[in-house]
């Protein structure tokens, strides 16, 4: 199973990217792009609420769902300890449903890319623009081609709280430059005492886009008025030098 995010992966996202981490303007972008909505606000792919928790505690009304269980049981629990209890599903992109709409859904620092394949991300992006009230917009945030051609090979560490460490080797398996994917292996292991007590493999797919390309495929999910900006700098035009290219499309 691809992207599945199992206990030692969910554990690793939470150790790198722990609640509240933000990247550069990330933060102000949302709040400022989200501050007008009235409504609820989806945020699929949640992870361990990194970005959803701040956003709660800027007062928006944002709840969200992922595929991965250990995720959500980090999510809630740091939700519990930060006193929120946004309502949180296990769900997957390709087949979520509510029984409401949403004012905006959100999808930052990526997370979309881990739909590895063409169809199925058009048929995600129309079952978001079937699930906004019309007005509602769709924000995602796009990594820039420059980060899948970079060595991806190595070894990352992260000591836990209770003196165990973590290490995470990444290996690139394949790359399609043809259906725009990049397949790597993670092993994930977790250390104690210098012993090795738990191992975890998983593959890891991610597929590329290109800027008028995925102009073009919202469009074909019936978004319009789409703008697309660079480092959250809503309105400028990207150039090569930024690091995140977001793409905000509204439901007519």
């Amino acid at each position: 199973m691809n992207n599945r995010y199992g206990r030692l992966a969910a554990l690793v996202y939470d150790l790198d990217k722990p609640v509240g981490r933000v990247f550069g303007k990330e933060i102000e972008f949302y709040r400022s792009r989200l501050s007008e909505c009235r409504g609820r606000i989806l945020e699929p792919g949640v992870g361990t609420g990194r970005l959803l928790i701040p956003l709660l505690e800027a007062g928006l009304p944002v709840e969200g769902f992922d595929a991965s269980e250990d995720m959500l049981e980090r999510c809630r629990t740091s939700c519990r300890k930060h006193g929120l209890s946004p309502r949180l599903e296990l769900m997957r992109f390709q087949d979520f449903a509510y029984e409401y709409k949403f004012d905006a859904i959100i999808m930052p620092l990526g997370t979309f890319q881990l739909i590895g394949d063409f169809a199925e991300a058009l048929l995600v992006l129309r079952r978001f623009h079937d699930h906004l009230l019309p007005g509602g917009r769709l924000i995602v945030d796009l990594d820039p081609l420059s980060d899948f051609f970079g060595d991806s090979a190595g070894v990352r560490s992260w000591p836990t709280e209770d003196g165990d460490l973590i290490t995470l080797q990444a290996q690139q398996a394949s790359i399609d430059h043809v259906a725009q994917r990049k397949v790597s292996h993670l092993r994930y292991e977790r250390w104690r005492d210098s012993r090795l007590i738990e191992t975890q493999l998983e593959v890891f797919t991610l597929r590329w886009w290109g800027v008028n390309e995925f102009a073009l495929v919202l469009k074909a999910a019936g978004f319009g008025d789409i703008v697309i900006s660079g480092s959250h700098e809503h309105g400028r035009v990207p150039t090569c030098e930024d690091w995140m290219i977001t793409f905000e499309g509204q439901r007519s």
